[in-house]
C-alpha cells in the first residue's frame, strides 16, 4: 500500500498581523502547530518565509521542504516547553566541547587543530568570558564551573525562536563554542561544518574520501544552512 500524504488544500497561502506577532493564514484560517497551537512568529520576515513553504507546496504537502515551519513548529511544541531540559542539555556540549579536545598526533593533526580551533577558544574566553581548558586525548575532564555558568547564563537568555536555530547550531557541529560562533555571525554554517569534521577531513587527504562521511557532512551543512535562515529572517524586525 501506497503511504497517505495530506494533499494541498488552499488556494492561498497569506501573512497576518494580530497583538502576539505575525501568523500564516491559509485561504484566511490561521495555521496551527502540530500540537494545536497557534504558529505565531516573531517577525513579518519569518511568517512570509512560513507562507512561500506553503505557497510552493504542489499536489501534497512535502514537509522536507518546509524547514522554516517545522523550526517554528519545533520553536513552540518543543522549546518553549521543554526549555529548562534544552538548556541543560546545551550546556553539556560546553562541558565536553569538540574544540577542548586534542589529538596527541601526529603533528600535522596537532598544527592543524590548534590553527583552526584556538582563535574560537580564544574569543570565547575574551568575548564570552568562558576561558575552557584544552585536554589531548579523550578523557573527559570537567571544565572550570565558572565558565559554564556563564555559557548558560547566555544560552538562558535566548528567546525560544533563537534558542531553537542555536539547538542546531550546538549539536550538529558538537560544540557550544561553535554554536556561539555561529550565533554572532562570527562563522557561517560552512565553516562550522568544516571546523568540526577538521579531524575527519585532515585523515581524507590521507586516505581518501568515504561516501557515506561525504553524505553525513552534506545533511550537516544543509540542515545548519536552514538554521541559519531561521535565525535570520527571526532577527528581521521592519520598524
Amino acid at each position: 500500500m501506497s503511504e497517505w500524504k495530506k494533499k494541498r488544500f488552499w488556494g492561498d497561502a497569506s501573512v497576518t498581523r494580530g497583538e502576539d506577532g505575525f501568523s500564516v493564514a491559509l485561504d484566511g484560517r490561521a495555521i496551527r502547530t502540530p500540537g494545536k497551537s497557534p504558529l505565531t512568529v516573531p517577525t513579518a520576515a519569518l511568517a512570509q518565509g512560513i507562507a512561500n513553504e506553503w505557497q510552493a507546496q504542489v499536489d501534497v504537502i512535502v514537509p522536507e521542504t518546509m524547514p522554516l515551519t517545522r523550526a517554528a513548529n519545533s520553536a513552540i511544541d518543543k522549546v518553549v516547553p521543554q526549555r529548562s531540559a534544552i538548556v541543560d542539555m546545551l550546556v553539556e556540549y560546553g562541558d565536553t566541547d569538540l574544540l577542548c579536545y586534542r589529538a596527541d598526533g601526529p603533528d600535522s593533526l596537532v598544527q592543524e587543530q590548534a590553527q583552526n580551533w584556538e582563535p574560537h577558544l580564544e574569543w570565547a574566553e575574551q568575548h564570552l568570558r568562558a576561558p575552557l581548558l584544552r585536554i589531548v586525548g579523550l578523557v573527559p575532564h570537567p571544565q572550570p564551573v565558572t565558565s559554564l555558568s556563564v555559557l548558560r547564563e547566555a544560552t538562558e537568555a535566548l528567546d525560544p525562536f533563537t534558542l531553537t536555530a542555536f539547538h542546531d547550531f550546538v549539536t550538529l557541529p558538537g560544540s557550544l563554542v561553535l554554536g556561539f560562533a555561529l550565533l554572532e555571525g562570527r562563522i557561517d554554517p560552512d565553516e562550522a561544518v568544516r571546523l568540526s569534521e577538521l579531524d575527519a577531513l585532515w585523515q581524507e587527504r590521507f586516505w581518501g574520501a568515504d561516501d557515506e562521511a561525504v553524505e553525513n557532512r552534506a545533511r550537516k551543512a544543509t540542515a545548519l544552512g536552514h538554521a541559519y535562515h531561521f535565525l535570520k529572517l527571526t532577527r528581521e524586525r521592519t520598524v
